[in-house]
């Protein structure tokens, strides 16, 4: 998602290079943990509105040794009374504090079935994953299991500044799986944009994602049912620690509107759900580019 910061101005061009985009990852799962723009004083009645498209690489769903590229929308508003949405998360900013930032989230977590995961990465939503290369294969481990229907989440958001340039970020949501109990916590930090020449900035990111017993069991868990209808082993995972993930995106500032921004983001699965019978590599890598314009 987009996360951009403002000076306190009418301007709407008016903005510094290093202030003026900053995309900000989180608890990539291949389903994105929720981020929120940066508190924005606005105008009141004022908006900004980031869209764009672009192409992103990323494994079939977590855990899979294959990818898939797609095409990739985003987008990223924000009003002046705290609303915003980001990719296929909304929220609200209710914090007046300029180094705190909390409120109520609701994110879509994404579908999930034999042809892997689609709807959402890096917070940047995704309403239809135009596939560009072959997604399915026959030897899948997903195969006989039950699609994972899209859930709507909902929970909160609390982000605290350690200064100008460091940030803190958390968030929990609950929802997911088809019997929607699944509850995923999101916890990072992140260096905002560090200028490395005009017009170019660099930021990074890193974090972790846990989750409750429901969780796992709705996308690593095999039970009986399921083992006899896809061949894999009965696997019931527990809670807790889920994965481990770290990333850098470089952004060009093309003009006072047009930006070109560049992500990568490794994704480590970790605790008893890397040793599930539908991981075949725990580790993967998300590669994504997009050109996005500010209105």
């Amino acid at each position: 998602m987009l996360d951009v910061k403002y000076q306190h101005t009418n301007s709407r061009n008016a903005i510094t290079m290093k202030q003026f985009f900053a995309l900000a990852l989180a608890a990539a799962s291949g389903v994105a943990s929720a981020q929120t723009p940066a508190t924005n004083p606005m105008p009141d009645g004022s908006h900004d509105m980031y869209a764009g498209l672009g192409a992103v690489s990323r494994a079939r769903y977590e855990g899979a040794a294959n990818s898939k590229t797609s095409v990739l929308p985003v987008l990223q508003v924000q009003w002046s009374n705290g609303i915003f949405i980001s990719g296929m998360s909304a929220g609200m900013h209710l914090s007046i504090d300029p180094t705190l930032e909390f409120g109520p989230l609701v994110s879509l977590h994404p579908r999930r079935d034999e042809s892997g995961t689609g709807g959402i990465v890096d917070g940047i939503g995704v309403a239809a994953m135009l596939p560009l290369v072959a997604r399915i294969r026959s030897d899948t481990p997903l195969a006989g299991m039950p699609h994972v229907a899209t859930r709507v989440e909902g929970g909160v958001f609390l982000n605290y500044y350690l200064n100008p340039v460091w940030r803190v970020t958390s968030s929990v949501l609950i929802g997911s799986g088809n019997e929607r109990d699944g509850a995923r916590m999101a916890l990072g930090v992140q260096r905002l944009a560090v200028a490395m020449a005009p017009q170019h900035t660099v930021s990074f990111n890193a974090g972790l994602t846990l989750v409750n017993r429901d969780y796992n069991q709705s996308y690593f868990g095999v039970n009986d049912n399921e083992a006899w209808s896809s061949g894999n082993p009965v696997f019931r995972p527990g809670g807790g620690l889920k994965d481990v993930h770290a990333g850098a995106r470089w952004n060009w500032a093309l003009g006072p509107s047009w930006m070109l921004t560049t992500n990568v983001q490794a994704t480590r699965l970790v605790g008893n759900i890397r040793h599930s019978p539908l991981v075949e590599r725990p580790t993967n890598v998300t590669v994504s580019t997009a050109f996005a314009y500010r209105f």
